[in-house]
């Protein structure tokens, strides 16, 4: 079990103004920012990053609403921080998301969900190392 997964604070919690309250509250829940980084994904970097994704549906209009705007990457410390990361920020729909989640409070729908979070340590792995070189990770 690893201590660090990977965020992203998506363009349409930026563009909302949130992305100070979901920092604020990421370090409330004891995680500590070991990489912080905003930056705006083109269309094939945010095709890359979704690569896993390709063959569904919704693909296209992810890798659209992903380089629609400036993003925050994050990543994030606690112990068992994947699963713990998962809990803070809810279910993928806000409307079944848990009272006082990340997702509940700042998300809008389904596809305009706030946050991202790895679900899983290999892929937080990966997705940390896919915004963040060895010398920006401490």
């Amino acid at each position: 079990m690893s201590n660090r997964t990977f965020t992203m604070i998506k363009p349409d919690a930026m563009k909302n103004g949130h992305a100070g309250a979901i920092l604020d509250r990421i370090i409330k829940e004891g995680f500590r920012v070991v990489s912080l980084k905003l930056t705006k994904l083109s269309k094939e970097k945010a095709g890359e990053f979704y690569a896993v994704h390709k063959e569904r549906p919704f693909y296209g209009e992810l890798v659209d609403f992903m380089s629609s705007g400036v993003i925050i990457a994050a990543i994030l410390e606690k112990p068992n921080a994947v699963n713990a990361f998962r809990t803070l920020i809810g279910a993928t729909n806000p409307a079944q998301a848990e009272a006082g989640t990340i997702r509940k409070l700042f998300a809008t729908s389904i596809g305009e969900n706030a946050v991202h979070g790895s679900d899983s340590d290999e892929n937080a792995a990966i997705e940390g190392s896919f915004f963040f070189n060895g010398l920006e990770q401490f």
